[in-house]
């Protein structure tokens, strides 16, 4: 057990009202993807492609729509960018993301990709997190992710949906909104991860443009107790994704730029 810390806003890792965390994910998607995808790198250069945060996308058919963690499309045309335009640096530099040397390198290497006005979305990255109270957030985490890429198919068929989920393996945790007991919530773990991996891991997917499901899915696990002080570790063994697991990280990233490349070399 843990000892206590005060439950300050300042002190927290992880808020899940916040969609810090989300940002943080999708930063760390797209700098992987911008070094995995010469295509990308080549349109991002070229000013064909931008990206968009929170962007709500409308699908053609059935007419709905969704709010989306990232999105990667062409410029819509005759709209006026931002005035001053996000990048992935002043992303790093606004919620502090600390790089090593050589990640400041590859960072500085990349053609310059901006914050733009939505057209034609090519990506759609959808990422969630289950920290705590595992089995009370499946069936909304579930029914979340799987709106997900049925909205961006609806959207267009040739559009990539991307799925990614993080789920905490720690005994405990220190949630912020735990305001009337200061104390950390307990898990069964691994149970708790298990389950939740699980239903994850029976979301749809999909290796052709005409069916449902996601085109790339992926699943980290995390040891994080949100105390403010103990470091968030990466889980590498077992329940996690195995490195040759199709929902490993690097098996989601792989087939993103192979996926993007294929597709989109034309545009």
């Amino acid at each position: 057990m843990s000892k206590s810390v005060p439950i300050k806003g300042n002190m927290l890792q992880y808020h899940g009202r916040s969609d810090r965390h989300g940002q943080l994910i999708c930063w760390g998607i797209l700098f992987d993807l911008m070094l995995h995808s010469h295509v990308l790198r080549s349109h991002v250069e070229a000013g064909k492609v931008v990206f968009g945060i929170n962007h709500t996308l409308r699908s053609f058919s059935p007419e709905k729509q969704k709010r989306l963690d990232l999105v990667l499309c062409r410029p819509k045309a005759g709209a006026l960018p931002p005035s001053k335009p996000r990048t992935l640096q002043t992303i790093a530099d606004r919620h502090g993301i600390e790089l090593s040397p050589e990640q400041q390198g590859l960072l500085e290497g990349l053609p310059l990709i901006q914050e733009g006005p939505v057209g034609n979305v090519l990506v759609a990255l959808e990422a969630k997190a289950c920290m705590t109270e595992h089995i009370k957030a499946l069936p909304r985490l579930y029914d979340e992710l799987n709106s997900s890429h049925q909205i961006v198919h609806g959207h267009s068929s040739q559009a990539l949906s991307i799925g990614f989920f993080m789920v905490n393996a720690a005994t405990e945790f220190y949630s912020p909104t735990n305001t009337a007991n200061p104390g950390p919530n307990m898990h069964r773990q691994p149970r708790a991860m298990e389950r939740a991996i699980a239903q994850v891991a029976d979301l749809p997917r999909r290796s052709h443009h005409s069916s449902q499901g996601f085109d790339g899915l992926g699943i980290v696990v995390v040891d994080m107790n949100n105390d403010g002080t103990s470091p968030c570790k990466l889980v590498a063994t077992p329940p996690a994704p195995a490195d040759d697991d199709v929902l490993h990280y690097n098996s989601m990233l792989q087939r993103m730029a192979h996926e993007y490349d294929s597709r989109f070399s034309m545009i």
